[in-house]
This record gives structure tokens, sequence and C-alpha cells, in this order.
């Protein structure tokens, strides 16, 4: 029964998509964050894994084909070694996605990669987190290219890194 209220509970905020975001506490309290008021939450999901997903608008004319998005997914772990086989599965599927290729220049706490999503280039960053028992992954994907520019791109990351400042 536990599934079935998540699907509905999450197909529920899909619906109402309009929440905006702010103040965001997961995992009992222990990963907490806060978001641009201009970010919009589009789902939720209780029990573990717990994730909240807020879609980045894009104010571009392609915005409207492209779903710029910062999701935040808590786990419940034992130990170091449960953790390290979440982030190997995770990172296991992004090199599935289509056209997965990994980016140079990358820091050590944050994997990023591009991949296409219904034949659209997007670029990835995600990081991860062992902390209370819980394995925490940041995800954040952007369109590669927007015609909304450079400070739009900048102004994503800045709140991806905002996040992640948060979580360490």
């Amino acid at each position: 029964m536990s599934f079935f209220r998540n699907v509905v509970i999450a197909g529920a905020l899909a619906l109402i998509g309009t929440a905006h975001a702010a103040d965001v506490s997961m995992a009992g309290g222990s990963v907490t964050f806060s978001t641009p008021d201009q970010w919009i939450g589009i789902m939720e999901t209780q029990g573990d894994p717990e994730a909240r997903v807020f879609q980045v608008p894009d104010p571009s004319p392609n915005g409207n084909s492209s779903l710029a998005r910062i999701s935040v997914t808590v786990k419940q772990v034992a130990n170091a070694g449960e953790f390290q086989q979440y982030v190997t599965g995770a990172m296991s599927k992004a090199k599935a996605l289509t056209a997965y290729q990994a980016a140079s220049g990358g820091v050590a706490d944050n994997f990023v990669y591009t991949a296409q999503e219904n034949g659209t280039p997007y670029s990835y960053s995600e990081r991860y987190w062992f902390k209370d028992g819980h394995a925490i992954q940041l995800r954040c994907v952007r369109p590669t290219q927007s015609s909304a520019g450079a400070a739009w791109r900048t102004s994503f990351d800045k709140g991806c890194d905002a996040i992640a400042a948060r979580m360490k």
C-alpha cells in the first residue's frame, strides 16, 4: 500500500506542478536545503527512497520543449559499503544513457557528463554524500545549449552549487 500511496502523491504533485519551492526538509529533517522561489516543485516521493524534483524554468523559446531540473534523492543505507554500492549503481545507470560522454575537468566529488534525452543534448552534474545513515544524490540536469544564454546557465549552476554546499 505504501508504494501505491507514493505513486498517488507523486501523481498529484506532478499534476499540480505550480507549487513554488523554498525551504525543503527530507529524511525526517536530517537533509535540509532551500531553493529559489522561481523553481517549481514537480515531483515528491515519500518513503525510501525519498525524492524531490524541481523544474528550473528556462525562459528561452526552446525552454518549453526541454526540462531543466534539479533533484535530490535520499536513501537509507547501513554503512559506507552500501553507500558505495548506491553510487556505483547510479553511475551505471548514467553510463547507460543515450550518447553518454564523461566531461573532462570535473572535480572529485562531482560526476559531470553529457547525454541525450529525446535527441536533445543535456549536461548532467551528480554529487553524492553519506550522511546520518543516508545516501544523498544531488542531480542537476539542463540542456547543453539554451538560447537563454550564459547568464541562465550560470544561474542554474549556481543554484545547484548552493544546494551542494548545504549537503556538505
